[in-house]
């Protein structure tokens, strides 16, 4: 059968059977342990080992029922998963790439109200830490980590954040140019000729990550490439070879004092 069966993909790379190897947490992801003195990473090394599995690029039919709530989640360390949203006509991503950390079958919950659909593909071939319930439980002994960990949703939050105020711009090649400032952040390296961005986003993916549609994402890329602020790379990556942008204009962003309260007393919603 295949990882991608839609029977064995709920289950499979949390089977202790699975395909994967295991590695110590502390090898998989240094960063997590660098809260810990000396003595305590060299134990945690040895006491929390987790299974490392690989994905191939392709879609990845997580649903949520691949897991019993006493898992922990999962820690990306290498490659890149596209989570998209999809409600009505669009359908926006979010990219998440090395430590992220994530509970996919949390994400995929159905709502009663809402009925967009989550999509989960593997964009660049990708390798994942399985943090089952026996690493959760092997880590109540190292509050660090578990601050650490939360440290990774904040931040992937904080992103989230950015991507929703990036959308907001009223200009599409503003929202373009600011994303790959934004993605240059993560993923991008200086060269002499500007800050290359190695990733192959095409115009449509660029839009799901704006709010806009293909067509407008290439004519507004295409001034960009005029001005001098933005350049193709190769195979289909992109260099930064302006200035960094997104200061925000004073007169934009005042703080506006809501004149009611943003909830409804009992009273109305009871009615």
């Amino acid at each position: 059968m295949s990882l991608f069966d839609p029977v064995v993909a709920r289950s499979s790379i949390w089977a202790p059977a699975a395909d994967g190897h295991v590695a110590p947490l502390a090898d998989v992801d240094p960063d997590l342990v660098a809260g810990l003195s000396p003595d305590r990473r060299s134990s945690a090394r040895r006491e929390v080992p987790v299974r490392v599995v690989t994905l191939p690029r392709w879609r990845w039919p997580i649903g949520e029922a691949a897991v019993d709530g006493t898992h922990l989640g999962s820690l990306v360390v290498d490659g890149i998963l596209g989570r998209e949203l999809a409600a009505d006509d669009v359908a926006s991503i979010e990219l998440l790439g090395p430590g992220d950390f994530l509970r996919p079958w949390d994400e995929t919950a159905h709502s009663e109200l809402l009925e967009a659909v989550v999509r989960w593909s593997v964009l660049a071939p990708l390798r994942l830490a399985i943090l089952d319930r026996h690493v959760a439980v092997r880590l109540a002994m190292y509050p660090e980590i578990h601050a650490a960990l939360l440290e990774r949703c904040a931040a992937r939050a904080r992103r989230l954040a950015v991507l929703q105020t990036i959308s907001q711009l009223n200009r599409v090649d503003r929202r373009v140019l600011t994303l790959l400032w934004h993605l240059a952040e993560r993923w991008g390296r200086v060269t002499p000729n500007g800050v290359v961005l190695p990733l192959a986003l095409s115009h449509r993916m660029l839009g799901q990550l704006v709010g806009a549609r293909r067509p407008t994402v290439s004519t507004a890329l295409a001034e960009l490439v005029r001005s001098g602020e933005v350049a193709r790379g190769e195979c289909g990556t992109w260099v930064l070879t302006g200035g960094p942008v997104g200061a925000p204009d004073p007169r934009a962003v005042a703080s506006v004092v809501p004149r009611r309260s943003m909830l409804a007393s009992a009273q109305l919603l009871s009615d």
